[in-house]
């Protein structure tokens, strides 16, 4: 697997500016929503998207600091969307991250409305961008919101939910990876790029990447809820039988799955190969087949 060093370094990075920047909203928020809002989104993780969108805007030649609104406008949505995946009436999970969910700590309510307010917070960070940049920003606003929306990330989730209990499908099953996971992984890549200020074919690349990385990063996710450590994942393993979900191991047995995540580094590797500056996308890819967590 290659040098994963810089990936702590990035997540420093980025962290280090999101606190600074969420201090500064905060401001002019409800007191409790803030908390339970950065409850949330100072919790850890392992940054994967805001990491993706500072190595594409490297990979398109452009020092990764440019990118740095766009990512804490990814993390904010990816936040929201865990927030609320944990809520009752969804998953109904216990832990996160290693830590009590947030509808545990501050109730079903407030959560829901933590999550409503992480959603608002990303787009108030790319209008703020839009004064330095307002075609990059327009440009990302438009990206996120198809990326994270009812055509994507929230058309897997509905998807995902009503694929509960049903019969084992693969469309179906492709249908609600490729938007609940795949979609806001691709937008964190053209967001990335288009900090860059990148070209057409650059794009294009690293949307095909981000196909087969977050094909790779769901098969892997779901083969974790199975064979896992929950100290190390942070979370309950089994929460996916639990909840009647479709994931690949169910359908295609764990040795086939793992076979599929490893093919689709593969293809995720093959994608960027003209990319000039590509080292930490590939062994971003690399690490997805032997993490943890």
């Amino acid at each position: 697997m290659g040098d994963l060093a810089f990936m702590q370094n990035y997540k420093q990075l980025f962290e280090e500016y999101m606190k600074k920047e969420l201090a500064c909203y905060q401001k002019g928020y409800h007191y409790r929503l803030a908390e339970a809002m950065a409850y949330s989104l100072l919790a850890g993780g392992k940054r994967l998207r805001p990491i993706l969108c500072l190595c594409a805007c490297e990979a398109c030649g452009t020092k990764k600091e440019e990118a740095l609104p766009a990512a804490l406008a990814l993390e904010a949505i990816h936040t929201y969307s865990l927030i609320h995946d944990d809520l009752p009436g969804m998953d109904n999970d216990d832990l996160r991250r290693g830590n009590p969910t947030n509808h545990k700590v501050f109730g079903e309510a407030m959560a829901i409305l933590a999550g409503d307010g992480l959603q608002s917070m990303a787009y108030e960070v790319l209008s703020n961008y839009g004064a330095k940049e307002p075609e990059k920003a327009l440009a990302m606003i438009t990206e996120l919101s198809k990326r994270a929306g009812s055509g994507g990330m929230c058309a897997g989730q509905a998807a995902d939910i009503m694929a509960e209990n049903e019969e084992v499908d693969a469309e179906k099953l492709n249908y609600i990876h490729n938007h609940k996971t795949g979609d806001l992984i691709i937008g964190a890549l053209i967001m990335g790029a288009i900090a860059a200020g990148s070209d057409e074919k650059q794009r294009k690349a690293l949307a095909e990447y981000g196909y087969h990385l977050g094909l790779a990063f769901q098969i892997t996710d779901d083969i974790l809820d199975v064979t896992g450590d929950e100290a190390k994942l942070g979370k309950p393993v089994g929460s996916d039988d639990k909840n009647h979900k479709l994931t690949f191991p169910a359908l295609y047995g764990l040795a086939e799955a793992r076979k599929m995540a490893e093919q689709s580094v593969a293809k995720a590797k093959e994608a960027i190969a003209a990319l000039a500056d590509n080292d930490n996308l590939l062994a971003l890819a690399e690490y997805l087949l032997e993490r943890e967590n």
